[in-house]
């Protein structure tokens, strides 16, 4: 019995310890995430104030939103959304609470501001009007 229960506690303990080292490991990987966005290559891609790979806007805040969002989803969430300043921070404590969504720290400021800036509710109809288009005439 005693042999049982000492099989029983180290097992618990090593389950615990596993998870726990997979726990640091996630977090770390997420952290060198972030640096790998902030200096790749491939994030100096903008045109016309439009980041090519992401079709997020340029501006204040765009490595942080790259970094700590779209390594989850992908950034058509965004663009797709048009929140307030509060309604972002929302968003956020609901990924946080339901999505396992880290804590942003310092960041989270940065990028509610870059989101409540670029993706705030607009007042436009449904799309943009046409611009540039080279209409065809039609054959009777």
């Amino acid at each position: 019995m005693i042999l049982k229960r000492k099989y029983l506690f180290y097992s618990v303990v090593s389950l615990l310890a596993v998870i726990l080292i997979l726990f640091i490991r996630h977090k770390s990987e997420n952290e060198n995430n972030y640096e790998i966005v902030k200096e790749s290559a491939s994030f100096n891609g903008i045109k016309d104030g439009i980041h090519i790979n992401t079709g997020l806007k340029d501006a204040d805040g765009l490595p942080l939103v790259i970094a700590h969002c779209t390594g989850c989803h992908s950034a058509k969430l965004i663009t797709q959304n048009r929140l307030s300043k509060d309604g972002w921070q929302e968003v956020i404590k609901w990924m946080q609470e339901t999505q396992n969504l880290w804590d942003l720290g310092e960041d989270e400021e940065s990028i509610v501001a870059y989101l409540s800036k670029n993706y705030a509710p607009s007042q436009k109809g449904r799309r943009e009007p046409l611009k540039n288009i080279e209409w065809y005439a039609l054959e009777d």
